[in-house]
């Protein structure tokens, strides 16, 4: 079994903790993520995505729980800031404040990232990542050019300003800037968001080929049920700051009266087999994609 590389353990969080706005955004959520997953995270507006998000890539502290980064050489350990601060002043487990390494190691790409875009050229832009990190200068061209070659753009862009690119030329750039720094888990929320349909089908096929060619840990966090059952190997679904089920895309999506309950539909090809289910009992229901469908319905009429 492959060893997790992310540890969500008894995590909850608060904003704006003993005031009149104090709201939950999760509440005692435990999962693991293992190395070289593609994980689909989902849930309704308000479930605590972005909230765990921003935890996983240390821009937030736990309230409760721990998060731990383990990928077999180093450990990382995000607690509550206030055991934290406890543990720098008595200078115990140095493993509990290296914040700055989980950020390099756990790259998080915002929902439309194109509007962090803010250096004269592309290239400045891909490259500012890496050179924070302290990069040798001639590794980071190495680096710029390998992280444009995984969001298809071409080199000839590298010195034009990147506001004078197309929206998805943007958002691929954008990518590509969290790419280079080469984090080890990479999460993306809602990387398609605002995008035509064969945008959208591009920065998820370049994000597929990142998975396979780096080998590296992807959270896909979307609203597209058909984006989700595509893609990702496992899925874990929020609901009000806990964890409603997860599991396989064909084990969630079987559970479709659940999501539909909780304002997730399941993907269209999942409710199409549901609907003949209801005319020829034992058909599959947690079929998710056309492909499996197309199979699965091209068997049965061989088998009648």
């Amino acid at each position: 079994m492959t060893n997790p590389i992310l540890k969500i353990e008894n995590v909850s969080f608060v904003y704006g903790k003993n005031t009149p706005f104090q709201k939950d955004a999760l509440h005692d959520v435990s999962f693991h993520v293992k190395k070289g997953e593609f994980l689909g995270l989902i849930g309704h507006t308000g479930s605590g995505k972005s909230t765990l998000n921003q935890l996983l890539n240390g821009l937030l502290y736990p309230e409760q729980g721990r998060i731990t980064f383990d990928n077999g050489e180093d450990k990382i350990i995000l607690l509550p800031k206030v055991e934290t601060k406890r543990r720098r002043k008595k200078k115990l487990n140095a493993d509990e404040i290296k914040l700055r390494d989980l950020r390099f190691k756990v790259g998080l790409v915002f929902q439309y990232p194109e509007h962090q875009l803010f250096e004269e050229t592309v290239y400045k832009d891909i490259a500012f990542g890496p050179r924070n990190m302290g990069v040798a200068e001639d590794e980071i061209d190495g680096r710029v050019k390998e992280a444009l070659a995984l969001v298809g753009l071409d080199e000839a862009l590298l010195e034009e300003s990147p506001f004078a690119l197309s929206g998805g030329q943007q958002r691929r750039a954008a990518i590509a800037g969290v790419l280079a720094m080469r984090p080890e888990v990479l999460i993306l929320d809602e990387p398609t968001a605002g995008l035509d349909p064969a945008g959208r089908d591009e920065i998820l096929q370049n994000i597929r080929d990142h998975h396979k060619q780096t080998g590296a840990t992807v959270i896909l966090v979307t609203h597209s049920m058909e984006d989700i059952a595509r893609h990702v190997e496992r899925i874990v679904v929020l609901r009000r700051g806990e964890i409603l089920t997860q599991g396989t895309p064909r084990d969630v999506f079987r559970q479709s009266d659940l999501l539909r309950s909780n304002g997730l539909a399941p993907p269209q090809v999942t409710q199409i087999m549901a609907k003949l289910a209801l005319l020829v009992p034992g058909m599959d229901t947690g079929i998710h994609t056309v492909e499996q469908a197309a199979a699965y319905l091209e068997r049965a009429k061989t088998d009648a």
